[in-house]
């Protein structure tokens, strides 16, 4: 077991602020979901990439490079705007590793500015005391990380050896909700790190969460008898977390398709560095059309297309916003035939090895 660094309380001005946040941000995803009931002709949560550049090398993972630039600020400025103008009412930033953009501050500053609810997921390692007030500074609501494993090791550096003690560091200082997300499945070597590592989340006063990585096919592969009973304790110790409320991840545990009706390209959309609306970051080249140039029209008929990727998908936030919307309007429609852009763009591609942490 990794060593754990000692933690000391936050202070009472920190749990005021923290509070007072919680209750701000809770009342309006209260209202973010009335919204959502009401209607179906904007996007509930939005994905959104401000770099693709990485300083880890995970090696299950190709959502990232070593080399891409940021995009700009007044670029993600503007497709900001686009979202707020289609009514969206959540943006979560992940990457890359977000934290390394040079403008991160004024793009969550602009999100709250606009009216979106803020979120981020980041591997945690620029985290420190001074970045963490900056994050609250700017408004930020949400942040995640997902940690693989309790020791790193080849596959991840993404440990709780390497990170506790700037978990610790958030436990004391941020004012927004933390989510620390492990892992089960294949290519985890211990399935008990997912336990301990949930039990030190949970004791941090964090939420917790678990994904599921599967084979390298990216097919559905049933847990062994000890994953899931580790899975299923996981599950109960998130219990504030909104994942509760979702079965799916029990039927991706035990290897079986899922009846649901995505809603990606509409209720849910992934924007790309390059500012390409795609399904999500597990289907990235459709339907592969600029933000700027993403019509109601189109939004509409992704919310009526059948996807072929949903009785087998893991990807954990599409299905959360697909609850929203499961028990009405039956999609009858086909994806439409791609159309190869006018200008070149970097290589898009369909991830074969999957996790469900988003």
């Amino acid at each position: 077991m990794a060593e754990e660094t000692k933690v000391v309380g936050a202070s009472a001005e920190t749990r005021l602020r923290r509070r007072l946040r919680f209750l701000r941000t809770r009342a309006r995803e209260l209202k973010m979901i009335g919204k959502a009931l009401v209607s179906t002709k904007h996007p509930i949560l939005v994905h959104i990439i401000p770099m693709r550049q990485c300083n880890l090398a995970c090696t299950y993972c190709n959502e990232f490079d070593d080399f891409s630039k940021p995009v700009p600020l007044e670029e993600m400025k503007k497709r900001l705007d686009a979202l707020a103008d289609m009514g969206t009412s959540i943006i979560t930033i992940s990457g890359g590793e977000p934290l390394m953009h040079p403008d991160l501050d004024e793009v969550i500053r602009h999100m709250r500015w606009r009216g979106m609810i803020a979120g981020l997921i980041t591997n945690g390692f620029y985290l420190n005391k001074e970045r963490i007030e900056r994050l609250n500074e700017a408004g930020l609501e949400h942040l995640q990380i997902s940690i693989d494993n309790v020791v790193p090791d080849e596959v991840s550096k993404k440990s709780l050896k390497t990170l506790d003690g700037r978990l610790v560091m958030l436990s004391q200082d941020a004012v927004f909700q933390v989510n620390i997300n492990s892992v089960l499945g294949s290519g985890v070597k211990d399935p008990e790190d997912a336990l301990k590592i949930a039990h030190r989340a949970v004791e941090l006063g964090f939420t917790s969460t678990v994904g599921i990585i599967h084979d390298n096919n990216g097919q559905l592969k049933p847990l062994g008898p000890r994953e899931l009973e580790i899975f299923e304790e996981v599950m109960a110790l998130g219990k504030r977390s909104f994942s509760r409320f979702n079965e799916f991840q029990h039927n991706v545990a035990r290897g079986r398709e899922h009846n649901w009706r995505c809603r990606s390209g509409s209720r849910y959309l992934y924007i790309c560095e390059d500012g390409l609306v795609h399904w999500c970051s597990q289907q990235r080249g459709y339907p592969g059309i600029p933000l700027a140039q993403y019509t109601p029209e189109m939004r509409h008929r992704e919310y009526s297309t059948k996807k072929f990727c949903a009785p087998r998908c893991t990807v954990s936030c599409v299905q959360q916003v697909g609850i929203l919307d499961n028990w009405r309007d039956p999609q009858n429609l086909n994806p439409m035939p791609m159309t190869p852009p006018a200008t070149p763009q970097a290589e898009l591609v369909q991830i074969g090895e999957v996790r469900g942490d988003s």
